[in-house]
């Protein structure tokens, strides 16, 4: 099973966000080549960022709670997430109202997108 790394230091954010971008209602997407190794092979670098603007902390988690279930689904399927890279994922406002179902798709178009 993939587990999922977080990334820890400003200056990883930093480098990360320099790097290739897709920008959609529900979120935005930040990704650059591994510059960190996981501790397992397996892993997948990603981390998860809201800002306070959003609402309080229950809306702020539930959009975090979303975006990584539709995470885990896409490692599931087969190549919808290079491993390679170390992803940041920025969610917005949107999401909150929004179904899963809805942001799924989104959210494989845009890892697909990166990929290239």
């Amino acid at each position: 099973m993939v587990k999922l790394e977080s990334l820890k230091k400003s200056n990883q954010f930093r480098k990360a966000l320099k790097e290739k971008k897709i920008h959609t209602n529900y979120f935005s997407v930040f990704a650059a080549k591994n510059f960190i190794k996981p501790k397992n092979k397996a892993n997948l670098i990603i981390s998860f960022v809201m800002k306070k603007k959003i609402g309080n902390a229950v809306k702020r988690n539930k959009i975090r709670r979303k975006l990584k279930a539709n995470v885990q689904k896409l490692l599931k399927k087969r190549g919808a997430i290079n491993k390679d890279y170390t992803y940041i994922v920025f969610g917005k406002s949107n999401a909150y109202s929004q179904k899963q179902n809805v942001l799924l798709p989104l959210m494989e178009k845009s890892f697909s997108k990166l990929k290239k």
